[in-house]
């Protein structure tokens, strides 16, 4: 059963309570590079991501928003250290959301000046607590990072926002370790409603962060905890998004296409791995609601995939293609790929 938390708006898009869970990235073009940040968000909003971060390092920075907003129609975070200035200065600029470390943006009165603007502009703040942003005197009660660390710093950050009667609040605790990150985001779970930002921080390069992002938040979207993603990952942005919406796809919890394929074995009489390939790259736009089977033989296919909407299962130098479990032709090796779209492109 899915955490019931409150509901946060950003933008024209909604998380938290019974909405869907939003992807989100973050753009990698400099700051500076207007042109290459408007280019980029366009890219990643094709993409498919929902909510878009943007690193506001200085003045300047903030000039991207309403640059991206005049083109490109994604809901903007705004990522703020240090100079409250900024984030009034983005709040004003349009930003549908800020991220920020209370703790690190100075006295009372600095923190009081953003939720004011915050209140008018009726936009939420995302708390961002990582492994190396706790609070020094939380880090020597537990001795070194912890789960219980992040998710104390979490809750301590939020209250230095509850106390201006500020509850329009998204939180995210993340750690380069998934183990860490799982059990933090668990305690915070218990201890509030505000909608949670799952990620993995530093996961890596493609493979190790694929690998560890999709442990953790998988773990976490399992347990119901969960209204935003960000996989983190040394790569192009595009690759994190698509990446979050093949978790959620895998999960059940975004419609789209969702492929089986067997691993072979000595069985296998066709050249099942580049065909599955090939009918991967064919149909990565494709934004049916399918389950395709890529099977190498009749012991995997039709019978063990034969809840797949549609699939093959090959033969000696040929192919079958079947639908729910029954062949419906058979086809040269040749041209199994491309019998197999014909067949896909006909289906509602």
């Amino acid at each position: 059963m899915r955490r019931n938390s409150k509901e946060v708006k950003i933008g024209n898009i909604k998380i938290g309570a019974e909405n869907s869970v939003a992807v989100q990235s973050m753009l990698s073009v400099p700051s500076y590079d207007v042109c290459g940040s408007v280019d980029q968000a366009g890219k990643l909003k094709n993409a498919g991501c929902d909510v878009l971060r943007i690193a506001i390092p200085d003045a300047n920075a903030v000039k991207l928003i309403d640059s991206i907003k005049s083109k490109v129609d994604i809901p903007l975070v705004a990522d703020i250290h240090f100079d409250h200035k900024l984030a009034l200065e983005s709040i004003e600029a349009g930003i549908d959301k800020i991220r920020i470390n209370p703790g690190n943006i100075g006295d009372d009165s600095k923190i009081k000046a953003i939720v004011n603007a915050c209140k008018l502009h009726e936009i939420p703040i995302r708390i961002g607590v990582n492994s190396g942003s706790i609070e020094s005197r939380i880090l020597e009660k537990y001795g070194e990072v912890t789960p219980e660390a992040l998710a104390e710093s979490a809750l301590y950050n939020a209250k230095l926002l509850e106390k201006y009667d500020f509850d329009n609040i998204v939180l995210s605790l993340k750690s380069s370790s998934v183990q860490k990150t799982v059990k933090a985001y668990k305690i915070v779970a218990k201890k509030c409603n505000y909608p949670l930002h799952l990620g993995i921080t530093e996961a890596g390069t493609e493979t190790i962060g694929t690998i560890k992002s999709s442990i953790g938040i998988g773990a976490l979207l399992l347990s119901g905890i969960g209204d935003t993603i960000r996989v983190s990952l040394t790569a192009d942005p595009i690759k994190e998004v698509e990446l979050g919406i093949n978790i959620l796809i895998a999960l059940e919890m975004r419609s789209g296409i969702r492929f089986i394929s067997c691993p072979t074995c000595g069985r296998t009489r066709i050249d099942l791995i580049n065909i599955a390939k090939e009918v991967e790259n064919a149909l990565s736009n494709c934004k049916k609601n399918i389950k395709i089977a890529i099977m190498g033989c009749v012991v995997n296919g039709p019978g063990e995939a034969k809840d797949a909407d549609i699939g093959i299962t090959g033969a000696n130098g040929m192919g079958f293609i079947f639908k729910k479990g029954k062949i419906i032709k058979k086809v040269p090796e040749r041209d199994i790929v491309k019998e197999l779209i014909r067949e896909i492109d006909l289906m509602s």
